[in-house]
């Protein structure tokens, strides 16, 4: 007995067709890889036929970058400049107190009981920049307007056509 064993070789596995599997997966992943598209078109809005004037929604906050780089919150002017935004962080942080005081909640965030009142809040401002505008200062203004609550912070666009 002692003799079968020792004359039986030991386990070997071929890894020769799993190298012939692998090879093929691989040639098939570099074949359709290209097939994704690189990038994703955009659907926007078209322009209204009519030329209604529409009122926006009062909870809408824009921050309006202006060419000579000053800054205006909605119509409120003299909110700063991209040098010395304190009046603009100061007028929005005092904006959303009042709505947490007046339970302004969004939309999507009325019925979400789950969730605390400070994330349930109105926070979304709007920028609307020019586009002689480097991305540095628009970022500086995102970045200042993340330290007064603002959440989301969406970008403007202008001239569609």
């Amino acid at each position: 007995m002692k003799q079968i064993k020792d004359s039986t070789p030991p386990p070997f596995i071929n890894v020769t067709p799993l190298i012939d599997v692998l090879l093929v997966l691989l040639i098939i992943f570099m074949v359709a890889v290209p097939l994704n598209p690189a990038r994703f078109m955009a659907k926007l809005p078209s322009v209204p036929d009519n030329s209604q004037h529409i009122n926006p929604n009062p909870n809408t906050l824009v921050v309006t970058i202006d060419s000579d780089r000053h800054l205006k919150l909605n119509q409120e002017t003299d909110m700063g400049t991209l040098d010395d935004m304190s009046k603009l962080t100061r007028r929005l942080v005092s904006v959303f107190d009042a709505r947490t005081r007046n339970r302004s909640f969004r939309a999507d965030m009325i019925n979400r009981f789950d969730l605390p009142d400070d994330v349930r809040i109105e926070k979304t401002v709007f920028i609307k920049a020019p586009r002689s505008l480097s991305y540095g200062e628009v970022a500086r203004v995102m970045d200042g307007l993340k330290g007064t609550g603002a959440s989301p912070i969406g970008l403007q666009l202008d001239d569609l056509k």
